[in-house]
């Protein structure tokens, strides 16, 4: 394929993944974000998980990249020096109905190739001392890592293969005159001869500024968290889950402790006022037309509207939040809890109000759009960067 000027929107770790491998089969690229740091928004709000590839559907391309994803992030961080610690995972089940959705986990995991085992209680305590099990899912190769630090060093590599990392620099508009495309952003425009969209929160936008149809829509979940105060920590080794609602993309409220020694506890999930509302008080009038106005989003609001109810009263109360992580950790008090800051997930919703579950792309002339790369995308960097570099070689 001969040398292209590729343009890549979003300097998340989805974007700079992309560029590096694009660099990295010999195109010349230029990363644009409107943001003046990398990582501003999903990528630096995470809770630094490396997923194993435990929960998705055998055959997804979750379950294809988010499995391969977790060797190759521990492995790229290992070797830049970025903060990384395999701690392994616990997916407990605290009652009996609970248990045939955990055999099903390790169903999955063994079908992707998931080092996974089903433990009884005992084991479960051997391994988490506090927490309340009657059985559990033990994955070895769940870690946590420096995501930002990911980042960082990506965006150097980008640098030193040639290419170029434009921060500040919204894109306003995308057009095609024929001979290639023309890019508009705040900082003047660009030339390109593709274009790849990696614009997470806004990924649906920058779709449609291109002429393209997403044929799905960004509604944004915010996850808040709380932290376990210094004198708490000792109650987690490492990270425990519990098990999960199949029909939901969200893993639930669980603890994870990160390779700082710190213990992340959530996170919940509820509608955001804004794609970039990390708060109560952050409110878009625009963000919200946008959802109201897809008729998806009030067949989400129909079918989710009891779970969406418990999820702001856990958010509006801590004693809530404290008594599902007490469902995990009995002993934890509410003097255990910190305040700790929140993260927006980008949730593509398609028109039937489905979430999109696996990871989709569209392609069109000259353009490749990224358009939901949820959990496990920042576990999947690298192999989604691959993924996308394949792609774009189809794209005419």
């Amino acid at each position: 394929m001969p040398r292209h000027e590729v343009v890549v929107v979003g300097a998340g770790i989805v974007g700079l993944a992309t560029a590096h491998r694009l660099a990295g089969r010999g195109h010349r690229v230029t990363v644009v974000d409107k943001e003046p740091t990398l990582a501003a928004h999903q990528t630096g709000r995470n809770s630094g998980v490396v997923h194993s590839g435990l929960y998705y559907r055998p055959g997804s391309l979750k379950a294809r990249l988010g499995t391969a994803g977790a060797a190759s992030m521990v492995e790229f961080a290992s070797r830049h020096g970025i903060s990384v610690d395999r701690c392994g995972k616990l997916v407990v089940a605290t009652d009996g109905a609970q248990l045939p959705a955990l055999d099903e986990l390790v169903r999955r995991g063994v079908a992707n190739g998931v080092p996974c085992r089903r433990v009884d209680a005992d084991e479960a305590h051997e391994l988490e001392p506090y927490v309340s099990a009657l059985a559990a899912v033990r994955v070895e190769s769940t870690a946590v890592v420096d995501y930002v630090g990911v980042c960082v060093v990506l965006a150097d590599l980008v640098g030193r293969a040639g290419g170029d990392v434009l921060l500040g620099r919204e894109v306003l508009s995308v057009e095609d005159d024929g001979r290639g495309l023309r890019i508009g952003t705040s900082g003047g425009e660009l030339r390109a001869d593709r274009l790849v969209n990696c614009a997470g929160l806004h990924s649906d936008r920058v779709a449609r500024l291109a002429g393209v149809d997403p044929q799905v829509r960004i509604v944004p979940f915010r996850g808040e968290y709380f932290e376990l105060a210094p004198h708490a920590r000792h109650l987690v080794n490492g990270l425990v889950y519990p098990v999960p609602d199949p029909d939901l993309p969200f893993l639930g409220v669980h603890l994870t402790r990160m390779f700082d020694g710190s213990v992340h506890a959530g996170p919940n999930a509820v509608l955001a006022g804004a794609r970039e509302g990390y708060d109560w008080r952050t409110v878009r009038v625009r963000d919200l037309a946008d959802a109201a106005r897809w008729p998806g989003t009030w067949r989400l609001a129909r079918r989710w509207w009891r779970t969406g109810v418990d999820e702001v009263l856990r958010s509006l109360s801590q004693r809530r939040f404290l008594e599902s992580l007490r469902e995990l950790v009995p002993s934890l008090q509410s003097g255990d809890l910190v305040p700790s800051e929140a993260g927006v997930r980008a949730q593509a919703v398609d028109r039937s109000g489905a979430m999109v579950d696996d990871f989709l792309l569209r392609r069109a002339p000259r353009q490749l759009h990224v358009l939901n790369a949820p959990s496990p995308a920042a576990t999947a960097a690298l192999e989604i960067g691959d993924h996308v570099a394949r792609e774009l070689e189809a794209v005419r």
